[in-house]
């Protein structure tokens, strides 16, 4: 006699539930859980004689079919074999999430992104995705998960990047629960490498920018960052360039600062550097030539001359560091890519397994 559970033909098996086989008379000799693509569903027998999945790693696909075969041998030595399916519960909100980088060469401040299209509610259940993702370093790197946010995972370096490194990310998350009735349906892959170490800062005081590439200084730029005020000074903390684009059109309203405002502006923009998601930039800025060197009147941004910009903006990648001091007001890690605000200590406690 063999009981199994889920039993033959239910519906709407929660992803987290084991599947289980005991031979309450004779012995089990072999048990197969596939799902409709054919991929195996791991099992061990224990020392109860029962046959069972693990359902804290070994999580069901949703809005999956799977077939249990049995094979056993009955109490009078004969052989005996059963069949039953069931199928997973199909979510009402599918949680989906974004890998970056998505490959290429990034410098030595990007971080592993799982970047959640919606939030993961709970800190349990944020370890339970943090628990199952991993990152795979070439030379191996100390490294930690932490949290920006309930939506932003991140893997960041116990320091910098060492240039050259290969990346390689996967996110074995199908299964698990995100939200209320909201669960994750695929896994995902991705790798990248770290190119040369790009390492700039900006004093704001002295009005400078100083490019360094592998600790040495190369270049040094006279620039303007924010006027004093609570909506234009520059924010000083350590950033990482987010993108790349060599054409914008910066429209203040997008940041809060809305048409008939003072500090409004829409201007077109020319090789610009995104260092947060508030509105910072490196980028051209012709008509504040005479300021830069001597005084900061941006909105914000870091404004360059045309020429110094265009070498800026050619020699960066995303993943540079630029570090910003001499200002009042603070970088926050959500506004941009905030893994280096912490120090690592300081890091690793956001994660959600402490």
């Amino acid at each position: 006699m063999l009981d199994v559970s889920p039993v033959d033909r239910t519906i709407d098996v929660l992803p987290s539930a084991p599947v289980t086989v005991r031979a309450s008379s004779g012995t089990l000799r072999a048990v197969t859980l596939v799902d409709d693509n054919g991929d195996k569903v791991e099992g061990q027998i224990g020392p109860d004689g029962t046959w069972r999945t693990d359902g804290s790693s070994a999580l069901l696909r949703p809005s999956t079919v799977y077939t249990l075969t049995v094979a056993a041998i009955g109490p009078g030595g004969l052989p005996t074999s059963t069949r039953s399916t069931f199928r997973t519960l199909t979510p009402k909100v599918t949680s989906t999430y974004a890998l970056m980088p998505s490959g290429g060469t990034v410098g030595v401040g990007m971080p592993v992104i799982v970047q959640f299209d919606t939030a993961v509610t709970t800190k349990a259940r944020r370890a339970e995705v943090e628990k199952r993702v991993k990152v795979t370093t070439v030379p191996d790197q100390a490294g930690a998960w932490g949290w920006l946010d309930n939506r932003q995972l991140m893997w960041r370096p116990q320091t910098y990047w060492l240039p050259g490194t290969k990346v390689t990310v996967s996110t074995p998350l199908h299964g698990v629960q995100t939200g209320d009735n909201k669960w994750i349906t695929k896994d995902g892959r991705t790798n990248f490498t770290v190119g040369s170490s790009m390492v700039s800062t900006v004093d704001m005081r002295t009005h400078t920018l100083t490019v360094r590439r592998d600790g040495v200084v190369i270049r040094t730029f006279p620039v303007s960052t924010g006027k004093p005020g609570p909506l234009t000074e520059t924010r000083y903390g350590t950033k990482v360039i987010i993108e790349r684009n060599s054409d914008i059109v910066m429209d203040s309203a997008t940041v809060g600062i809305p048409k008939g405002n003072p500090n409004y502006y829409k201007i077109k923009t020319k090789w610009n550097l995104r260092l947060t998601w508030t509105g910072e930039f490196i980028h051209s800025a012709p008509w504040s030539v005479n300021a830069q060197g001597t005084q900061n009147v941006s909105h914000g941004c870091t404004n360059m001359a045309p020429a110094g910009a265009k070498w800026m903006f050619d020699n960066s990648k995303v993943g540079d560091i630029v570090t910003f001091t001499g200002s009042s007001r603070p970088f926050r890690p959500v506004e941009g890519i905030g893994v280096w605000v912490y120090d690592y200590a300081g890091w690793k406690a956001q994660s959600a397994l402490v």
